[in-house]
């Protein structure tokens, strides 16, 4: 008997002693978590604002024909640089049947009448040179007989217009189209053959080129509501184009839309900047591009890094903690002011000589062949 007591005796100082082992093992083997601090810095910090747009021509011009017809050759392409009078293609007259008839009818009209009036006017100069009738009854036929002749005249020319486009030495004017500025060839909406109106009172017309000078370009963008009352027209803009990397575009502001139109649930501002380019690049209308506008701008303040700043869970209200002592730290709220994202302007609540704790610093510790990480989510 007493060698069983005696053997559970030495077993359990044996257990005592490897559970002790495993303890302080484990004890020792965790890591103490060691915060770093960092001060307050002096910098200067802009707010900035994005607006996402374009690149287009200042000013478009669209070319449409005089007359109506068939476009029976184009004398340009898409990338051509024109001048103002440049021949861009050439319209083929088709006549409305309908207007011909009309137009043949008014002529033949006007011959009858002509007819008839050149006899009456010949009847009656005969008779006024033999006294018979008064000067005025000569002068009426006479002014009768020229109506007639104008009016001919004029049925004539309704005629060739509807039949040819034209009429007389105008026939090349209207049925050639023209540029009528300078500038690059940006579209040519038609092709060889396709069927063409001219404007008028109740139709724009078909468009034959799209012109336009691309050594004046502006910028096109939109900004949201929240940022709109914070701009100004001569606003700096630098303008980033997705298809030239690395280079960057002065701008200025010229315009900013009256109204606003709601896009996916948030109300959008258009606004335009003169965009000053650079020879060394050519800009093509309709480049994607991203404008940079400076809403705000501090410089010498105190700031930290926003990674140190805090917020109250029921207060909201910001804070950092100051270092007191050895890894011992102190809760101080603060003031915060103007931001960029990356540093925070502190307006009150600390001074330059305070160290900041970097609160949430993540440490790795090793139990055996296992390393897990301890992150501090005060």
């Amino acid at each position: 008997m007493n060698k069983i007591v005696r053997y559970f005796v030495i077993a359990l100082v044996v257990f005592g002693v490897l559970f002790a082992a495993a303890f302080f093992i484990k004890s020792n083997s965790t890591a103490t978590i060691s915060y770093e601090t960092q001060g307050p810095i002096i910098t200067s910090i802009e707010k900035k604002t994005v607006a996402t747009g374009k690149v287009i021509p200042e000013d478009e011009v669209e070319v449409k024909p005089q007359v109506q017809g068939i476009l029976e050759e184009l004398f340009v392409e898409e990338g051509d640089f024109v001048n103002e009078g440049d021949l861009l293609a050439r319209i083929k007259v088709v006549a409305d049947e309908g207007q011909l008839n009309s137009a043949k009818g008014r002529m033949e009209n006007a011959k009858i009448v002509l007819e008839n009036a050149t006899i009456e006017y010949q009847r009656t100069k005969k008779l006024f040179e033999t006294a018979i009738i008064s000067q005025q009854e000569f002068q009426n036929s006479q002014l009768n007989y020229n109506r007639a002749q104008q009016d001919l005249r004029n049925a004539q020319s309704d005629y060739e217009i509807i039949k040819s486009g034209s009429t007389g030495g105008s026939a090349t004017a209207n049925t050639n189209v023209r540029a009528t500025v300078a500038g690059t060839i940006l579209e040519l909406p038609v092709k060889e053959g396709d069927q063409v109106i001219q404007s008028n009172s109740f139709n724009a017309g078909t468009t034959i080129a799209i012109i336009a000078d691309l050594t004046k370009m502006i910028f096109e963008g939109k900004v949201d509501e929240a940022e709109v009352g914070r701009l100004k027209i001569g606003m700096p803009l630098s303008v980033s184009l997705g298809a030239i990397q690395d280079k960057s575009f002065e701008a200025k502001l010229k315009f900013i839309a009256p109204k606003g139109n709601e896009e996916q649930g948030a109300v959008q501002f258009k606004i335009e900047g003169d965009l000053t380019l650079d020879d060394d690049f050519f800009v093509r209308a309709g480049y994607s591009a991203n404008a940079s506008l400076v809403l705000q701008r501090k410089d010498s303040i105190m700031a930290i890094s926003e990674a140190l700043l805090q917020f109250d869970k029921t207060t909201q209200q910001p804070f950092v903690e100051i270092q007191t002592g050895e890894q011992k730290f102190e809760r101080k709220e603060v003031t915060i002011g103007i931001s960029d994202g990356i540093n925070v302007e502190i307006v009150e609540g600390i001074s330059m000589e305070d160290k900041i704790k970097v609160w949430n610093k993540t440490e790795a510790k090793k139990l055996g062949d296992e390393t897990t990480e301890n992150e501090d989510n005060q």
